[in-house]
């Protein structure tokens, strides 16, 4: 398949996702590396608003307009249900208390930021959630020493994958803090294109075309 080709089928695509986004489905694009390895800068992802109101669960990828009321729309992972405490303690995750099995991977080459940083690649599996792979690169600062976080009723405590490279409900003053459940679009469900936002001419990521989020 030329290049021309995949260009006209990513834009098929996306005006289906454009043409469709006002019912059931939105597109949205990742500009960050804050979700890697789950979501690359440059993916196009699909949020099923179908799927809003349905019981959270942790380990879910939900994208969400920031409750500082800027009107920024962003994706984490939910990590934290209303009532649950969480903290991070030495790098590790503690929810309720409980240290989270964090299974290691060997080690993913991050080329997301302005250099490839070689991390640890951690797979995570929260209580009563699905698993998923985390990113580690430190277990020192603040952000993998917490204080411990109470989840307010109807609030969701949200993190990114890339954990040494995301800005989440660990810093209140920042554009997350806790995230009310009202202000969730819908779970991502879907990678309907991808493009390298770095490589000459945004060379497409044919790998991840309709890649299910997980």
């Amino acid at each position: 398949m030329g290049l021309g080709e995949v260009l006209r089928t990513l834009a098929i695509a996306l005006a289906v996702a454009v043409g469709i986004q006002h019912f059931l489905f939105a597109p949205y694009w990742i500009p960050s590396g804050s979700m890697v390895p789950a979501l690359l800068p440059g993916d196009c992802i699909i949020v099923s608003k179908f799927a809003y109101g349905h019981p959270f669960r942790r380990g879910d990828v939900v994208v969400f307009t920031s409750p500082t009321g800027s009107g920024e729309v962003l994706v984490k992972r939910v990590i934290g249900l209303p009532g649950d405490t969480v903290q991070m303690q030495g790098g590790r995750l503690f929810i309720n208390g409980q240290a989270v099995p964090c299974a290691d991977e060997g080690h993913y080459e991050d080329d997301s930021g302005e250099g490839p940083v070689v991390a640890r690649l951690c797979a995570e599996t929260p209580p009563g959630g699905k698993g998923y792979p985390i990113l580690k690169v430190t277990d020192e600062g603040f952000a993998n020493n917490t204080p411990v976080y109470t989840v307010p009723p109807g609030d969701l405590f949200l993190l990114g994958d890339n954990r040494d490279n995301s800005e989440d409900s660990r810093f209140a003053a920042g554009p997350v803090g806790y995230v009310p459940e009202a202000d969730v679009i819908g779970p991502a469900v879907l990678v309907l294109g991808s493009v390298d936002l770095l490589a000459p001419g945004l060379t497409p990521r044919l790998g991840r075309f309709f890649h299910r989020v997980n």
